[in-house]
């Protein structure tokens, strides 16, 4: 049977307790429903509630909370069971304390979201230092998780997603992260050594469909659009210095991403994943839809990616490409073409210019 997470905003009145005795109210009649409820997050500072349960539908989860107590979910969402375990640590209730008659859970379900991209041209160094390089990576990347309280979400040779509850450990583990990698293996060049580290908070349901599906997305954007290597939201920036009252972000160090340009990546990329593979993608065209004049685009870009608009829409043509060369979407030919490059030819000189590898070797490693 699949497994649903909801979200209810609770009314400031309504304290853990109350919600401790909702969840039982549930328990009393999900039978009736043909439901299960697993466990709650409860977080009085932020006023939200999610359970976790499973159910043969949605309608049956508000069926069952309409008549255990009246109190509607805002958003429900199907999710996996172990990627709640991953970012929440759980799916079943805590142990209850012995001097206490009802289980109360005043566990936030809040997280930061840490999304980390190692160099996309890893695959120009030979097998061996690959190795010797990934392995030494993933060891100190491993151990920054483990002491700054790091969940693993889910990890490849390239990229990690990892949760966290305090706001700090995530600043300070990101920082420890890049310090390590600029040492990991110093024989390769810095050109090859390429790290990015996104952070944005996040709770697990909201409009978009999917566990902490807003704060990956960003994130990830972050990781892959964005020139700096370490980037924050400005709500964690703000976080961070609430819980450290004697500390400040150094915005030399940290990108501390505002938001206006939150607003504005989040639009470039909706425009960008609608268009890339359109003949109208071009300055023109995404002015006109994200309502800004060209020489704005063109400030904007260069603020957040170091790069002109045309170099831009170039390389995030490119990393389209890649991606359906790593699917195996096609012959080289075909996915030229698919992204928006007039000839085989010259998107063969792209990509190798941006990989330093020709897209027809890639597709034999891949």
């Amino acid at each position: 049977m699949p497994i649903y997470m909801d979200r209810h905003d609770i009314p400031d009145e309504i304290k853990p307790e109350h919600v401790a005795k909702m969840h039982q109210e549930d328990l009393k009649v999900q039978h009736l429903y043909g439901c299960k409820g697993m466990t709650y997050w409860c977080d009085s500072e932020r006023h939200t509630a999610f359970c976790l349960i499973e159910a043969p539908n949605k309608e049956a989860i508000q069926k069952m909370h309409n008549h255990a107590h009246g109190a509607f979910p805002h958003q429900i969402i199907e999710v996996d069971a172990h990627l709640v375990e991953s970012f929440l640590g759980r799916i079943e209730d805590p142990e209850k304390a012995e001097d206490q008659e009802l289980n109360i859970i005043d566990d936030p379900a809040f997280r930061v979201i840490m999304v980390i991209e190692a160099s996309n041209f890893l695959n120009r160094l030979e097998g061996k230092q690959l190795s010797i390089f990934t392995q030494k990576f993933h060891q100190s990347a491993s151990k920054a998780f483990e002491k700054y309280e790091g969940n693993i979400v889910r990890e490849n040779d390239k990229s990690y997603l990892v949760s966290f509850k305090s706001v700090s450990n995530a600043v300070i583990c990101a920082l420890k992260i890049q310090s390590r990698f600029k040492y990991s293996y110093p024989k390769i060049d810095s050109e090859h050594k390429r790290l990015k580290i996104g952070l944005c908070p996040g709770l697990p349901v909201t409009e978009k469909e999917g566990i902490f599906s807003e704060a990956v997305y960003l994130a990830t954007q972050m990781c892959e659009l964005m020139k700096d290597e370490i980037i924050v939201t400005a709500s964690i920036k703000a976080l961070y210095e609430n819980e450290n009252r004697n500390a400040i972000i150094d915005d030399e160090v940290i990108r501390i991403l505002k938001p206006r340009e939150e607003k504005f990546l989040i639009q470039l990329v909706e425009f960008c994943e609608s268009n890339w593979n359109s003949s109208d993608f071009n300055l023109t065209q995404m002015s006109k839809s994200l309502g800004n004049s060209t020489s704005q685009i063109y400030r904007k870009l260069k603020k957040l990616t170091g790069k002109a608009p045309s170099v831009f829409m170039r390389e995030y043509r490119l990393h389209k490409a890649l991606e359906l060369i790593h699917q195996q979407k096609g012959n080289i030919a075909e996915i030229a073409f698919e992204t928006g490059f007039n000839s085989a030819g010259y998107f063969t000189k792209c990509f190798h210019d941006k990989y330093g590898i020709l897209p027809s070797k890639y597709a034999r490693l891949v």
